[in-house]
């Protein structure tokens, strides 16, 4: 089974969005496998964002990330990195789909509710920032 890295931002994470969002992941077929509640640092930041140092919005990126609380999940399922994307919606919540996460929760496109891989070299590359081997289950 396929699995991807999820974040539940600040912003949807702090207005109690959390479980709404898990639900709809799980009503669409996909396993949490594992789920935690942190605050990401600056350096937890530049290790997930590394492709992003640099760039002008780098900084607004992490001071945002690392504002408040956020939850982090792994979700596994068949071709679950492609379709929670799908699921999650366009960046900007004003071009989402009718019914998708960000439609739903985002508030524009940096408090954009969610973060998920957008590949399998992606998934491979953030789970471990977030999570060791022992922390999930299949």
């Amino acid at each position: 089974m396929q699995k991807t890295l999820v974040l539940i931002k600040p912003d949807a994470f702090g207005k109690n969005h959390s479980g709404d969002i898990i639900k709809l992941y799980e009503d669409a077929g996909f396993k949490v496998v594992a789920a935690k509640v942190m605050r990401m640092t600056p350096e937890l930041a530049a290790k997930h964002y590394v492709e992003h140092i640099g760039r002008p919005y780098y900084s607004a990126l992490v001071e945002f990330m690392t504002s408040a609380p956020l939850m982090a999940l792994v979700l596994a399922g068949d071709d679950v990195i492609k379709r929670v994307r799908e699921l999650n919606g366009a960046t900007n919540p004003a071009e989402a789909s009718e019914g998708t996460v960000r439609k739903l929760y985002a508030e524009d496109k940096t408090k954009n509710a969610v973060h998920a891989s957008d590949s399998e070299a992606s998934a491979a590359r953030e789970i471990p920032i977030f999570f060791s081997a022992c922390e999930m289950f299949d």
